[in-house]
């Protein structure tokens, strides 16, 4: 019997996934997966070529409402030179009665946006209230999305964007700017953007640290969203071992971030200075933040369940509007 299911374009997708309803989704998505309430295992990762290619397959299932899926995402770092976005991703949307499938959709966009929506809800659970004054080291598309999702927790009164290439920072102020009614100021180091930012985001490809500790300010929620292998660290560790830090998963972190990973390795300290998971913290079973003046540090290493939420919900509007394409296996 043919299987009939949906095909999904990235413009389809953007257009069916608001940030602020992807922020909703991802703050429930996060709170089921800390429940046990989701079956999703730490994804498989292979390593490809000379270049060292990321190629990871993330599925899960959550079984109210019911959805069921997998991503494929891969992180060519070469890709530039054939004018291809270095992470590329697809989901697969799977009928969670039969198996059958549903949807094929692009998954790069739900990923940058997913990803950022996972660092609004941290800051909203993490940061002080009166956060206004963001920092942003990188100026690719996570600096982007995490931009627009901030909007939606904090009244941002300042955006500081540092990168190593003078003209990326200057174009994202170019391209920003206009979409948004506060400064976006491009800084000459990384410091002077760090330095007084009381939120901090960083989402680079570097495989060493990018900020200084000094540099972070008593009472700064940074977000780490670059570094997602054992090998790699984004932060300096001075910096994660003064902080209280939590992870989306902790079965992962201790296993996949080199944030975590390599500071146990070094006994900086051990797996208990990870304070929890996010979706504790929105399920009210973690503290948060316990004074003004603490630093707290999210380290996103993104989830499955993320990315089948998101789908799932881009899907349901999609049957309801009629968009995408109509398929036959």
């Amino acid at each position: 019997m043919a299987q009939h299911f949906r095909l999904l374009n990235e413009q389809q997708v953007h257009s069916l996934l608001p940030m602020g309803d992807l922020i909703a989704a991802m703050e429930s998505a996060l709170a089921k997966f800390s429940a046990r309430e989701v079956l999703q295992p730490v994804r498989s990762v292979l390593t490809i070529g000379p270049s060292h290619a990321y190629y990871g397959l993330m599925p899960a299932y959550i079984p109210s409402p019911a959805s069921l899926g997998a991503k494929i995402v891969t992180v060519f770092g070469e890709n530039h030179k054939k004018n291809l976005p270095s992470h590329l991703a697809t989901i697969f949307l799977l009928d969670p009665e039969t198996g059958g499938l549903l949807a094929i959709m692009d998954g790069r966009y739900i990923t940058e946006a997913r990803t950022a929506a996972v660092s609004a809800v941290s800051t909203r659970f993490l940061s002080n209230p009166e956060a206004s004054t963001l920092a942003i080291i990188g100026s690719g598309v996570q600096a982007r999305s995490h931009l627009e999702a901030y909007q939606h927790v904090r009244q941002l009164k300042e955006v500081r964007i540092w990168s190593p290439r003078i003209q990326s920072r200057r174009q994202f102020v170019d391209d920003m700017s206009p979409h948004f009614n506060i400064p976006i100021i491009a800084s000459d180091t990384a410091e002077s953007a760090v330095r007084g930012a009381d939120l901090v985001v960083l989402a680079t490809s570097s495989p060493t640290p990018v900020i200084d500790s000094a540099w972070v300010s008593e009472g700064a929620h940074v977000v780490c969203v670059g570094a997602c292998r054992p090998t790699q660290q984004e932060m300096p560790p001075q910096l994660v071992k003064r902080s209280r830090l939590y992870v989306d998963s902790f079965e992962a972190a201790v296993v996949e971030s080199g944030d975590v990973v390599m500071n146990i390795a070094a006994g900086l300290f051990d797996a208990s200075h990870i304070r929890g998971e996010i979706g504790e913290l929105v399920l009210g079973r973690k503290e948060g933040r316990t004074s003004a003046r603490e630093i707290t540090i999210f380290k996103s290493l993104g989830m499955a369940v993320e990315d089948v939420v998101a789908a799932d919900l881009v899907f349901r509007r999609a049957v309801e509007s009629g968009a995408g394409t109509e398929l036959t296996l």
